[in-house]
Order: C-alpha cells, then structure tokens, then sequence
C-alpha cells in the first residue's frame, strides 16, 4: 500500500530559519527550523517499509509542506491510507483542517489519526471530525502494520477506535509494548529538513548549528504529578531499550554526521547500570557528538554524572517545578528542595555544561510570596538556564479530572481545550498576578546573574551570540516583561 505519514505541528511551536544560516553544511532544497524532529513518524516509516508498504513523510513545518501542498499530493499521488500524527490540543485545530482537505482532495482514501491528543480523546475526535475514519489508541509500531493489513476488517485491530455507519466502535485496548529493541532505527533522511538545536519549548535561542537530531531510548514515567498525562499513557509503566540496541543507533547517527543529540525520554536517569552502560559504550566507541536528556532530580541515579559528562552529556534538564515544599506536594512531585539542590549541584560539579531547571508558576494554593520564592530558589540553584512557565490543565492529566470533580471543567464541552489554571481555578492568584510576579521574579533571577554569577552569564550570552543577531537576544530578554494577551481557548469551526 501507498502510505501518507504527516507531522502536524501548532505554528506557535516553531521557528523556520532565514536561508544561509547553516553556511554550506545544509543541503540545496533544505530548509533549517528551530524544532524537534517528528520521531513518531520517522520511526513507523521504515517498520511500514518493513511490512512492504511505500511511504512518504510530511512534517508542516516545512514551507512546502503545508495544508494546500500535502492536499495537492494526495490528489496526484492516490495514497491508499493517510496517516495524521499531532502530539496535542493545541495541534487539534489544524489536524482537523488538514483532514477536512486532505477528504475532499481524496474522498476515497481513508484517514486515521494518532499520538498523544489522539490516543486520549478517540472517540470524541470521531465524533467531531466526521472525515476522520479511524483513530489509533497508543503505540503505533505494532497497531498501524496491523491497521493496514486488516483495512477490510477493522474489528480485528486492537487499540483502533472506528466509525462503523453512525456507530463509534471503540476496540479492546492493545498492550503496551515490552520489546522496544525490535524495530528498525529511525527514518532520518527522507525530509528534506535541518532541525536546529535550541532552547527546550518554544524558547527562540539557537544552541549550535551542529547536526542536530532527537532520540528515544526509553518510554513511559511511574510517578503521578498532577500536571502530566505520560503516566495515563504508559499504564504508569517505565520500559527500555537495551544498552547495545541504543548504543548501535547513536554509532549510526555518529557515522552519519550527527554531532548534537537530546534524548526525549520522560525520565532517562531511572536505570543506573543501563546509564553506565550506556555512557561507557559512548566512550569506548570514541563517539564524537554531544548530547542531553531530562530527569528527575530524586533519581538514584545522580551517582552517574561523572561518567555521563565523560560520554559528553553536555545538557541536563531538571523537572524543578517549584521553590517550596508545600507547591512541590501539591504538585504530587515527590521531590524535595534538598533533592533539587543536590542534583543541580552535582550535575555541575562533575562537569554537565548546562544544567536547566523546567519551573511551574500558578499553582493551586501558591502565593504571590510563593512564586518570588521559587525565582530566589532558582537563583541559589548553580542552574545555567530556566523557564518560568503558567502551570495549564490538559485532558488526561490528574489534574483535568481534579477539575472535573471541583464542576470547573465540563469534560463533554471542554475536551479538546486546555487551560491555564490562573484562568479557571479560584484556588489560583489571578493571572495578572501571576504575571506581576513573574516579572518581579525575572528582575530579580536577572539581578542575581549580572551581579554574582557575571561570568557565567557572559559565557551564556556569547554562546548565543554565536547563531542569533543581537536583536534577537535582546527580544528574548525581554520576552518575559511583555504585557501578556489575553488567552481564548480555542473554538472548533462548523
């Protein structure tokens, strides 16, 4: 079968890159954007090629990947299945366009939706989107394969939700996958695009113009923080790949060029001895990138950045959240401020050259005192960079069905929304004082820098100053002091 995979992306979540930055390390036809790479669908492509299928990539970042471009293909092409992937809410707008064009360009063809968004509201999709046909619940390495080969007869697909005539047909679930050593490495060279390394989220700083890329070597988070669906996805499960199976994906990546990979697990210091493996693999191998990941600051596995920053870990993010106690255990971290420090702490002693800390601000229950806390928490903290995001509610979170309960979110109404909770939760300081003391709060974080740590704020801003105009770190300075708009949550169109 012909197969159309396409990453739909939210437009506020990317950045494309003027032509020319790259020297002439990037291709002619490529373009260069400040973003992750859309591992879903690099991955499902080459076990789809496996299965015998033809597949072509789309990821609408790409300025000629766009709605009307893919639509045109579909109608020159005639592929016999499109698959749309999107990781959230804030994407669900413009998949449900995409499928609404992408129908009327190839009314025959069938389409299905996958990832995160998808998985937790399959059946409300369904009924929304009536051009969508078919949703996969979950994992898509063994459901798509599967999907395709029983088109005919969907019942027989575990984990697919359905449109049977008027009828929405949910099938049993499909378990997780235990074996991720099984499938073939990522598809990395189909799209014609040069991802950028930068800042995590959506923060506009470009890190290196080094080739860039993201990998996966484990899945899923056991810990039940109120504010992350990872846990309703994965059966609050934590699975691995085997150090050798990683260590011959990063050996490729390193033959190929790639010299700056971060690793998208949801807590990859969970494992302490498949840590040490791995990083020892790295330095026998001689295996000449730089790489990150993200972890708890609570792992047992502290005791393995010596050899992390050895194996050239270079970058490690912290999930901090919060500057005191009683934010982090309403927050259900299970963290302590002690763990914090000591994390960070020992992260930039044995050698990590950027250590970040992720920070929560509007929480239930937190004071204006509270958030000015955590900013002079962050500020004693030996981080080299920090976010100071709104803490938001998204459907299959603890923290939505906490909402539900409390009769704020109409789950029927609400389930393709999100929230910031400043906006919604009357536990929560208004969101115009949560802004006034974030911005009190980065004053404040600014000061302590220039003034105590000048030198490693110098070397951070000339480490930008290497890819950005002087302009653009100016505006990102001051990103935090802008008057904030007003948030609408989203209204689907008729």
């Amino acid at each position: 079968m012909k197969v159309f995979l396409i990453y739909v992306r939210d437009e506020d979540f990317y950045r494309l890159l003027p032509p020319g930055i790259g020297g002439t390390r990037f291709g002619e036809g490529r373009v260069q954007v400040m973003a992750f790479p859309p591992l879903g669908i690099e991955t499902l492509a080459p076990i789809l090629r496996q299965h015998g299928h033809e597949v072509r990539m789309f990821d609408t970042c790409h300025p000629h990947m766009k709605e009307e471009h893919i639509a045109e293909a579909a109608g020159e092409d005639k592929p016999d299945v499109i698959a749309l992937s999107f990781l959230s809410t804030t994407a669900y707008p413009a998949t449900r366009s995409m499928a609404h064009r992408l129908k009327k360009a190839a009314p025959n063809t069938p389409i299905v939706l996958g990832g995160v968004f998808a998985t937790i509201n399959a059946k409300e999709i369904l009924a929304d989107c009536s051009v969508a046909d078919y949703v996969c619940k979950g994992e898509g390495e063994e459901l798509l394969p599967d999907f395709l080969e029983n088109l005919d007869d969907p019942g027989k697909v575990g984990g697919l939700v359905w449109r049977s005539a008027h009828e929405i047909v949910e099938n049993a679930p499909r378990p997780i996958i235990k074996d991720l050593d099984q499938f073939p490495y990522p598809d990395r060279k189909s799209l014609p695009i040069d991802y950028i390394e930068s800042m995590p989220l959506d923060v506009p700083a470009v890190l290196s113009l080094d080739r860039f890329c993201t990998m996966q070597t484990s899945r899923g988070c056991p810990y039940q923080c109120i504010y992350c669906d990872i846990p309703t996805l994965a059966d609050g499960k934590w699975r691995s790949r085997s150090p050798e199976n990683v260590l011959g994906e990063m050996q490729q990546l390193n033959d190929e060029g790639y010299r700056s990979i971060y690793l998208t697990d949801n807590h990859f210091l969970l494992n302490r001895n498949r840590i040490h493996d791995i990083c020892q693999g790295i330095i026998d191998r001689g295996l000449g990138f730089r790489w990150g990941c993200e972890g708890r600051v609570d792992s047992i596995a502290i005791d393995q950045f010596p050899i992390m920053a050895m194996a050239n870990c270079s970058f490690l993010a912290f999930g901090v959240e919060a500057g005191t106690q009683k934010v982090l255990d309403r927050l259900k971290k299970k963290q302590t401020l002690e763990q914090i420090e000591r994390a960070v702490r020992e992260a930039k002693r044995h050698g990590i050259e950027t250590a970040h800390g992720f920070f929560l601000v509007g929480s239930p229950g937190e004071t204006e005192a509270d958030i000015l806390e955590s900013f002079r928490f962050a500020a004693r903290l030996k981080l080299d960079t920090f976010g100071f995001n709104r803490l938001c509610a998204y459907r299959g979170t603890p923290l939505w069905r906490e909402y539900i309960e409390r009769g704020i979110i109409d789950d029927a109404r609400d389930w393709y929304k999100w929230f910031k909770c400043s906006d919604i939760d009357p536990t929560v300081l208004p969101s115009e004082v949560v802004n006034r003391a974030r911005q009190k709060g980065y004053l404040l974080l600014f000061a302590h820098r220039l003034f105590l740590r000048p030198i490693q704020s110098i070397k951070l801003l000339l480490k930008f100053g290497r890819h950005m105009k002087t302009t653009d770190i100016l505006k990102l300075l001051w990103s935090p002091f802008r008057k904030r708009a007003l948030t609408l949550k989203p209204e689907l169109p008729q």
